[in-house]
């Protein structure tokens, strides 16, 4: 039975056609650009906190607004996935967020800074939730897992890009300028993946029905595909905790790195670039179980690493984590879709809303662990969640076993 979508394997995305160079690149610079404005003001939290005088909690909601309503917004999404032009509604979301950058620079508090997070990570939503229903509708089934793994390899260049250059931006002339750059920067890059993103030959139902509860409920009964959103909700928390707070350690002593430094912390992300691609691919090849379980062990080992004190062996820790969530992640989210018959869109609708559900409360959550027992308290807390995410993990490999549909051969 073909689980991806209704259009025949031969009109489907061939590995080498035109059509599959064309969309790599748009997919690759979208989710660059989308994940990019994000997590732009994830490196200035600590900037926030001076200019405006706030806890670290508080000013990490300038990340959580927006995680929190690109979550909600995937609810939305999910009920009208069956009308939603896969295309159009992605290049709306790039460009509207991007102008919306461009409004943060100019805003003289931080309430409506958060205010237009919120707004932003609404309008964003449209982006992750469509892409990848878009891969598993147009493209040929056996690359599936490779072209997630090339859309998150997106992401994580996005996120490090947006790091890097906006602590840069921020060091040498001011934060306002810095997402003044970006919002411009952006808007050309939405404007370019609508001109490159082939137009999709999977057919829309324009009278379908818009969802209801019961088939929210329909979905939600399938215990694998929940597996799998409660292992997106715990990583995704663990890795926005993470980088939420590893500046406010770095910046203090005996540290006491610039914000240039910090962003460039963010290069760790490269290494989620490979992870995505590597373990995508893995995936394909062998069955998703093991290669979860493996990325989240990474995750593990790498939180506790990052308790040594040398700064060499903390970014060494932060790297291995960053390697294991972009590992998980392309491998959770390219077996979501593989985890049912039911609208592709909507499977990825509600994992993205585990997924950022996850960032908005565990990522603010983990504030006052920093404020009570630092860093220690942070690996605490996402230790905690990890090992939740390991016996899921390990859950759905032993029953993995007995269902053929998560294996490339069926």
């Amino acid at each position: 039975m073909e689980l991806h979508s209704t259009l025949p394997a031969a009109e489907k995305i061939q590995h080498g056609s035109q059509d599959y160079r064309l969309a790599i690149i748009a997919l690759f610079f979208g989710s660059l650009a989308a994940f990019g404005t994000e997590y732009c003001v994830q490196p200035i939290i600590p900037v926030f906190t001076e200019t405006f005088n706030l806890t670290p909690a508080t000013a990490s909601l300038a990340v959580s607004f927006g995680t929190g309503g690109m979550a909600c917004s995937m609810l939305l999404i999910a009920s009208f996935a069956k009308r939603l032009a896969r295309k159009r509604v992605m290049a709306a979301a790039l460009i509207a967020s991007a102008i919306l950058t461009i409004l943060m620079s100019l805003s003289p508090d931080f309430i409506p800074i958060i205010g237009l997070r919120l707004i932003q990570g609404i309008l964003l939503a449209g982006f992750p939730a469509l892409a990848v229903a878009y891969i598993n509708e147009e493209f040929d089934v056996a690359i599936i897992g490779a072209v997630v793994g090339i859309y998150v390899s997106g992401t994580s260049i996005g996120g490090l890009v947006g790091r890097v250059l906006l602590s840069t931006l921020t060091d040498f002339f001011s934060w306002r300028t810095a997402l003044l750059i970006f919002g411009i920067l952006y808007t050309v890059i939405g404007l370019a993946f609508l001109i490159l993103l082939p137009k999709p030959k999977h057919k829309l139902e324009k009278n379908g029905n818009i969802a209801g509860w019961h088939e929210f409920h329909h979905l939600l009964t399938n215990r694998r595909l929940v597996g799998v959103y409660l292992i997106a909700l715990c990583i995704m928390g663990s890795f926005v905790c993470t980088y939420n707070f590893i500046s406010y350690v770095l910046l203090a002593p005996p540290y006491s790195l610039s914000q240039t430094a910090i962003g460039f912390v963010y290069a760790l992300y490269f290494l989620g670039t490979a992870a995505s691609t590597i373990m995508g691919t893995l995936a394909d090849r062998l069955s998703n179980g093991p290669v979860l379980c493996i990325s989240i062990l990474c995750m593990l080992a790498g939180a506790l690493i990052s308790l040594g004190a040398p700064l060499t062996v903390k970014l060494s820790g932060i790297g291995l984590l960053t390697y294991g969530f972009f590992g998980a992640h392309a491998v959770a989210c390219g077996w979501a879709g593989r985890l049912s018959t039911s609208d592709k869109a909507r499977i990825s609708a509600l994992y993205m809303f585990f997924y950022y559900i996850g960032a908005s409360i565990i990522g603010t959550f983990g504030g006052p662990f920093l404020a009570i027992w630092n860093w220690p308290g942070i690996i605490a807390f996402i230790t905690c969640i990890l090992c939740v995410a390991l016996l899921i993990g390990i859950w759905l490999m032993r029953t993995d076993k007995r269902d053929p549909t998560n294996h490339p051969s069926t």
